[in-house]
């Protein structure tokens, strides 16, 4: 029977339709230093950009192209000229370097990369074949889209199964992982999250975290296209300009990832900063005691969620969820043994919250239902990591009270979370192997006393502090977060049988190590030692939260079973 008006489902709406649904829209739609845009001048200038690409993209290429660039306008334009002309935008990591970067763009097929003057320097070298460069802001560039504007927004060859997104996540191997969204996929994901916080077309997004970053597109800028709330862009974030962008934009919702919270919260108080409009922020890792002191001080909600850029999986808040918890089991979301595929039991808490039974509780988090992951691009072996006996296993440890509420414990193989990046511990390890004085290395995590990790290495050789320094700063592939903060200096590294090195015993010890522990302090450039009061003032950290999986970590249990 063919569907009538009344049974024909819904068609997926594609993020090409949202932006030719804004020609037209003559409200301010972008704000970003002195400029702003209307929600039309928008539509139009990605119909400019798409055009350029369909010029640019040779007909048998792969339509990928990649951007290099800080939050400036031109970032929210290609994601919008993407949709239009069917292409992908593979998000190109700035703290990225050398080879490790170049490797991202050949293996996203970008025959087309945008960038801007102040990356220029990261390319200079780079072997990038094929690969057509425009540097946004140059008279160049500038004559590429006046020969072009005329055009206008057409939503016809778009589809919902239309790669939109490239973004890189990390893995224990090094190999990138190019997480693909489609068209379809980011329209509901913004469709969504727009329901459920009742965000509307009279709010104003504040876009502070980095665009090259799934957070700051699937939960900033797709709820806003979906709604046709405006845009307010900061090209980096800066928690000294974070109160004044929100009042000067009049911005009503933001999102943040890892410790961008705490980075407000130090900035120095004043009597009026519940003087804003900002109606909620959402995001990840700002911890229970953060979040407290956020609305407190700032008079806003967090709300803490769980995802990624594969879709796999997800957690949402709802009211009722427990300080500490990320929100309940959604229908298939199990916390299950990864060595058995056994569930694991219900976690027991004490009354401050801390967890009691942590050896059998915590495992990884599994989505048995049918998950909208899509894959990753060109990675079949990774794949097969998270598609496993039809099931998507998120490599994330959870726990789950008895109530069904779920708890984040870290992390399951060799990934670190450092300053809300992901980073492969194999190839920090490859780079610090160069360093003269290193027979042996291993890279691993520390607890932050905040959120995340710290890079820890451990080194059996010959180690000077101020040299290794020098060799650090030398390193063209060592990205901006991939630097140790502390390295334990071995006579002989710790191996199995096998001769393989003992990670489980390294991460046990951590700090607490006989060796010698040297250390470099944020904001240092140097390395010393870390002696008895340093190591302690760093594990206590702030005071410990009553709820959580941070008071889990403080409190030594050591949740991050890698």
């Amino acid at each position: 029977m063919e569907p009538t008006a009344a049974t024909a489902p819904t068609p997926t709406p594609t993020v090409a339709e949202l932006v030719l649904a804004r020609w037209g829209d003559h409200r301010p739609g972008l704000w970003c230093g002195d400029l702003t845009l209307t929600h039309h001048q928008v539509a139009a200038g990605a119909a400019v950009r798409a055009a350029l690409l369909d010029d640019l993209l040779p007909p048998d290429a792969v339509p990928h192209l990649g951007v290099l660039l800080d939050n400036t306008p031109e970032y929210p334009l290609w994601l919008a000229a993407a949709a239009l002309a069917g292409a992908a935008v593979a998000g190109v990591n700035p703290t990225r370097r050398g080879p490790e970067l170049a490797r991202d763009i050949r293996h996203t097929e970008c025959r087309v990369l945008v960038t801007e003057p102040a990356h220029l320097p990261l390319l200079a070298g780079l072997d990038l074949p094929g690969v057509r460069v425009l540097v946004t802001g140059t008279p160049d560039y500038d004559t590429l889209l006046a020969a072009r504007a005329g055009a206008r927004p057409d939503a016809s060859r778009a589809t919902a199964a239309d790669r939109l997104l490239l973004y890189f996540t990390s893995g224990s191997t090094g190999a990138p992982k190019a997480a693909i969204c489609t068209q379809g996929r980011l329209a509901a994901a913004g469709r969504s999250l727009a329901d459920h916080f009742a965000l509307g077309p009279d709010g104003v997004h504040y876009i502070c975290m980095p665009m090259f970053h799934g957070n700051a597109v699937m939960a900033d800028w797709a709820p806003a296209l979906a709604t046709g709330a405006g845009i307010a862009l900061r090209p980096r974030f800066s928690a000294s300009a974070f109160l004044s962008d929100v009042r000067r934009y009049r911005a009503t919702y933001f999102t943040y990832v890892g410790r961008a919270v705490q980075y407000v919260l130090a900035t120095e108080p004043r009597p009026d900063d519940r003087d804003n409009p900002l109606r909620l922020g959402f995001g990840t890792e700002a911890g229970a005691v953060d979040a407290a002191a956020f609305q407190q001080r700032f008079g806003v909600r967090l709300v803490e969620g769980y995802g990624s850029s594969e879709g796999g999986a997800a957690v949402q808040w709802t009211p009722g969820t427990p300080p500490g918890a990320i929100g309940p089991a959604g229908p298939g979301l199990a916390v299950l043994d990864p060595a058995t595929g056994a569930e694991c039991p219900p976690a027991r808490l004490d009354g401050h919250g801390r967890l009691l039974n942590g050896a059998d509780a915590i495992g990884e988090l599994v989505n048995r239902a049918p998950s909208p992951f899509e894959g990753y691009w060109r990675n079949a072996p990774a794949e097969a990591e998270r598609r496993r006996d039809g099931w998507y296993w998120t490599g994330d440890l959870f726990y789950r009270d008895p109530d069904g509420y779920l708890y984040f414990a870290g992390r399951t193989d060799d990934r670190l979370r450092v300053d809300s990046e992901n980073l492969s511990a194999a190839m920090i390890e490859n780079i610090l192997a160069r360093y003269e004085g290193a027979a042996a290395v291993a890279v691993y995590a520390v607890p932050d006393p905040v959120t995340g990790d710290q890079v820890m290495a451990a080194i059996a050789g010959d180690f000077e502090p101020d040299g290794f320094a020098r060799f650090l700063r030398a390193q063209p592939d060592l990205g901006t977060k991939m630097a140790p903060r502390f390295v334990r200096v071995l006579a002989r590294m710790p191996v199995t049988a096998t001769h393989k090195i003992r990670r489980a015993e390294l991460r046990r010890e951590g700090l607490g190590c006989a060796d010698p522990v040297w250390w470099c302090p944020p904001g240092e450039g140097t390395y010393r030692p870390l002696s008895a009061a340093d190591a302690r003032t760093y594990v206590e950290g702030p005071p410990a939260p009553t709820e959580g999986p941070s008071s889990v970590r403080r409190q030594g249990l050591e949740p991050r079973t890698r």
